[in-house]
């Protein structure tokens, strides 16, 4: 037996910046309500400085001290806690995934961080066990290991099994998933929870009074001002990105499909082919018109704090023909459907009440208040039918041998693809317009991460609805009875 080892010791570094990120602002709010009133805010702000610094470097230098694991033939042990000691055995055969990454310090220094999924893991951690900083040797120690317990149970180590490329993402396809994602709005939702976060500590009721008296003259110049703001928050959508998707590839090997991807921290994730549990293909409007998509995975892994271990991004974008000939010789056991069963022409006007319900009020509304300028609200209320035709010409669903696909839109028009015997549950309902219509509901569930996944189609033809369920219901029967 190997003695136990430590990680690197950048370890603590990262330790420190996870303890940063969660204690920053609930110590600047603290430190700025106390001070307020202090009549030496200067020095007590000094203090409550030190004596946080203080307490992370130690905390985070006894968590790297106390943290030690052990490589064996048999599995991986590990125990970590500064006061409460906390030891976990994980025998390689129960590794479902095993997840690489390099950030910038690992990178510096020739290490990876290895997170590790299991067949038994609970889903309420970022992952069954994360080694922050170890090297590459003892990363692919691990691999290999796993996949031996997996493969054919013997002790002695052997090489992976090399695989083939299956994608690779080009520079043209790189830019154009840049510029087409919907990174914007998550950079503005992020400055604007900073700044929630802050408003003890900035005046923004004297800067926003200032502001008005300002800006009557010159409206011009703050929709320029607001203008720049909105390019800058999609310049930096798209960099953020080019270094998240750059270099992304896609290998296959025997058992696993293994994703690599990014520039400043690369990751490398490991998808074991039996843990796919369905393929999700989105088209947002932009690229749904230029005929791109993205595939993603649904896998059984994952956990709360670590969403990309079950929803992987497969084909960050992929021209939308072109996907049937990359995922059908790569997972086997899945096809993309080239057509599908449309909905009912009499479940279109059920898509359209369904947006007036929103639409007609606002016109109505509009229309007495507003007098004149209301009938603008009328655009409103043609925007949002239209948008509902266009949802219903979407949705439909079909049957290919062992595969239910189905198909609908929110904002994004979503394909999902599953397997009968990865499908959990399959739910039909009938709301009491529906029955009068003879039209149903289909929703299907399958396994991923801590919750799960899966597709709905509305206003479906019931009988359509009755021969699903008998698709399903016999392969359940049939499993119900082998398992007695």
């Amino acid at each position: 037996m190997s003695k136990p080892k430590r990680l690197h010791p950048i370890a603590a570094i990262g330790y420190m910046g996870k303890r940063i990120k969660n204690f920053i602002f609930p110590i600047a709010a603290f430190t700025f309500s106390v001070t307020r009133d202090s009549g030496r805010p200067l020095l007590f702000a000094l203090i409550v400085f030190l004596v946080a610094t203080l307490f992370i470097f130690i905390t985070s230098l006894l968590s790297w001290l106390r943290y030690t694991y052990i490589l064996v033939q048999d599995e991986l042990r590990i125990e970590e806690g500064i006061f409460v000691r906390k030891k976990r055995y994980i025998p390689y055969e129960r590794i479902q995934s095993i997840d690489f990454s390099e950030g910038i310090l690992q990178r510096l220094f020739g290490l990876v961080k290895v997170q590790i999924e299991t067949a038994g893991g609970s889903g309420a951690d970022e992952a069954e066990a994360v080694l922050s900083a170890i090297s590459k040797k003892e990363a692919q120690l691990i691999q290999e290991y796993a996949a031996t317990a997996k493969g054919n149970g013997t002790k002695e180590v052997k090489d992976v099994p090399e695989g083939h490329l299956i994608y690779k993402i080009s520079t043209r396809q790189l830019l154009i998933l840049s510029v087409t994602s919907g990174g914007v709005g998550v950079v503005i939702s992020a400055v604007l929870a900073i700044l929630s976060q802050v408003d003890d500590l900035i005046p923004f009721r004297r800067l926003a009074s200032g502001f008005e008296k300002w800006a009557a003259p010159g409206l011009v110049l703050i929709a320029f001002i607001v203008f720049f703001g909105f390019f800058l928050a999609w310049v930096i959508a798209l960099i953020g990105t080019m270094l998240k998707y750059g270099n992304f590839t896609v290998m296959k090997t025997e058992n696993e499909l293994v994703i690599s991807q990014g520039l400043l921290e690369r990751r490398q994730i490991t998808i074991p082919l039996k843990r796919i549990q369905a393929i999700r293909i989105s088209e947002n409007i932009v690229r749904q018109t230029l005929g791109l998509a993205t595939v993603y995975v649904e896998s059984a892994g994952g956990s709360s704090a670590n969403q990309e271990g079950s929803k992987v991004t497969l084909l960050p974008i992929v021209k939308l023909n072109q996907i049937a000939s990359i995922i059908e010789p790569a997972i086997t056991d899945y096809h993309i459907a080239a057509s599908f069963t449309p909905l009912p022409k009499r479940a279109m006007w059920r898509y359209i009440f369904r947006n007036w319900y929103i639409a007609v009020p606002i016109v109505i509304v509009s229309l007495i208040f507003l007098k004149t300028w209301g009938l603008l609200s009328i655009i409103l209320l043609c925007a949002m039918t239209l948008w509902a035709v266009i949802k219903y010409k979407t949705a439909g669903w079909t049957l290919i041998d062992q595969q239910l696909t189905l198909r609908y839109r929110t904002f994004i028009r979503t394909t999902v693809v599953m397997q009968k015997n990865k499908i959990q549950s399959l739910e039909m309902r009938e709301s009491y317009f529906q029955q009068k219509r003879k039209l149903g509901t289909l929703e299907a569930f399958v396994k991923s991460g801590v919750g799960g996944a899966g597709g709905t189609v509305i206003d479906m033809e019931k009988g359509d609805l009755n021969l699903i369920y008998h698709w399903y219901s016999k392969s359940k029967e049939k499993r119900d009875s082998s398992e007695r």
